[in-house]
């Protein structure tokens, strides 16, 4: 009886720790916000490797979040910085490439847009796909947030290794939103025609550059209110 109280008391923290991460995750990431921008980045790709690059994407952002969830908070002390530094650095960045996609084709509108190859779609892989446009800088603050307040979290509820397994399966289960959303946002989003297409992706870039002064405000505030 005690040992079917044990699992089911494991099973919840797992749970709650899954639940915890994914949802604090996920509206960050908006994989399918995003996906207007991933097309954009591999227009005349083969369908092949657009799968490539969506899972290479996808296992980036694990990798990632994982990092600054587990030890996020140990190497910005390493190198001495703060949260909010990171933050102001990361929004500029994220702002920067909202407003340079809000632009794009701007300069010359009577010529199409070079179309990469693979292994410069490939390339793009981590940056800018991953780091800033998927996992950027507001996702990354909330993993460090959420592994710098773990460590007293496991020591109160228990279960430590369970609570640790359900926050890395959160982390997994974003993840997977971002591999379909990217893997079949062409196809999908191929029913809005060119136009349609091009007003979504202005649409998102414009949130993205929002995105990236909301991030650099908030921690700007945090920097102020430290001082």
């Amino acid at each position: 009886m005690q040992h079917g109280s044990l699992v089911l008391d494991a099973a919840a923290r797992f749970v709650d720790s899954f639940l915890f991460v994914a949802v604090a995750l996920f509206p960050i990431v908006n994989p399918l916000g995003m996906a207007p921008i991933f097309v954009s980045y591999t227009v005349g790709i083969d369908d092949r490797t657009c799968a490539r690059l969506a899972r290479r994407v996808a296992y980036n952002s694990f990798l990632l979040a994982t990092v600054a969830l587990l030890v996020g908070s140990h190497v910005l002390r390493f190198f001495g910085l703060s949260l909010p530094a990171v933050q102001i650095g990361g929004g500029i960045i994220v702002a920067t490439t909202g407003w340079r996609l809000l632009h794009r084709g701007e300069d010359d509108p009577g010529r199409s847009p070079a179309v990469p190859t693979a292994e410069a779609a490939m390339d793009s892989a981590f940056y800018p796909l991953t780091m800033p446009l998927t996992v950027g800088p507001g996702s990354i603050a909330i993993m460090i947030t959420i592994g710098s307040n773990a460590p007293h979290a496991l020591a109160t509820k228990g279960f430590p290794l369970v609570q640790a397994a359900g926050g890395l399966a959160g982390v997994a289960a974003v993840c997977v939103a971002i591999y379909a959303s990217y893997r079949y946002a062409e196809p999908l989003l191929g029913r809005l025609g060119h136009n349609g297409i091009n007003v979504l992706l202005r649409l998102s870039a414009f949130v993205l550059l929002c995105l990236g002064v909301q991030i650099l405000l908030n921690g700007y505030r945090a920097l102020s209110g430290s001082l």
